[in-house]
């Protein structure tokens, strides 16, 4: 069963001219007289369209594990925030069948003067957890996390790498059909890297479906069956992932 349909996708943003510096009365009375001057020669301010997405159509099957790669500005974030509904789309249309959890930012949902304690709760709820279902996960959850001399103190008082370990400790357990990466594993250690891949690798099998962006190809390769590669908002190659990364990887700083 096809879990994730795009069909395509196109995301454009509107890149505003730079403001001009600050100018005196006088010079913005010269300014204000040369305007209409400019603007019958064309020569007004002009708008940039800026497309990090274009015309991107794939499908994803249930239970796959596809990751997504690409150099930096490719189109990868702005892919998974689409299929996350954070960003509406410009042109296409994106099916999505089931429950999706995402994790896209460092500390995203977090309230950094509560507790870890209390940002579970506060995650778990802005994630659809009801609180009786935090309540029977959260000693795993904070397992997990390895949160337990963290738990009754202020989250501003962690470091990022904990923020990491807190929201993907609630994503995991949240159980949802869809969960989607975004980079952030990257600000975790060796150790708990590792545990993450195998909890999503253990939820796949279980049914479930990973979309995961990174810039780490050990991990993609570890966890990831099926890549799409990315460049300037365009599918460069969908494939085995051993065959995409060698690709990505042989290909350098080839412009596509």
């Amino acid at each position: 069963m096809k879990i994730i349909e795009a069909h395509n996708l196109s995301k454009c943003y509107r890149i505003e001219p730079e403001r001009e510096p600050y100018y005196t009365l006088r010079d913005e009375m010269v300014n204000l007289a040369k305007k209409p001057l400019r603007w019958l020669k064309g020569e007004g301010e002009k708008k940039q369209d800026f497309w990090a997405l274009r015309n991107v159509s794939f499908s994803i099957e249930k239970g796959e594990k596809v990751g997504l790669i690409g150099r930096n500005g490719a189109g990868k974030s702005t892919l998974l925030k689409i299929l996350s509904r954070v960003t509406p789309l410009t042109q296409g249309e994106a099916v999505i069948r089931g429950r999706v959890n995402s994790i896209l930012e460092v500390g995203i949902g977090f309230n950094i003067e509560l507790t870890g304690r209390d940002n579970i709760y506060l995650n778990g709820a802005i994630l659809g957890m009801t609180k009786k279902e935090i309540d029977l996960k959260f000693e795993r959850i904070v397992r997990f996390a390895g949160f337990e001399k963290f738990l009754d103190t202020p989250v501003k008082k962690c470091s990022s790498g904990m923020h990491v370990r807190l929201a993907f400790a609630v994503a995991a357990h949240l159980e949802p059909d869809i969960l989607l990466i975004d980079e952030v594993l990257a600000v975790g250690d060796f150790e708990f890297r590792k545990k993450c891949l195998k909890k999503m690798d253990k939820a796949s099998q279980e049914g479930r479906t990973i979309v995961f962006v990174s810039h780490d190809m050990d991990s993609i390769a570890h966890l990831c069956t099926r890549t799409i590669l990315l460049d300037s908002g365009r599918i460069v190659m969908d494939g085995p992932t051993a065959t995409v990364i060698s690709h990505y990887l042989d290909s350098g700083n080839k412009s596509y």
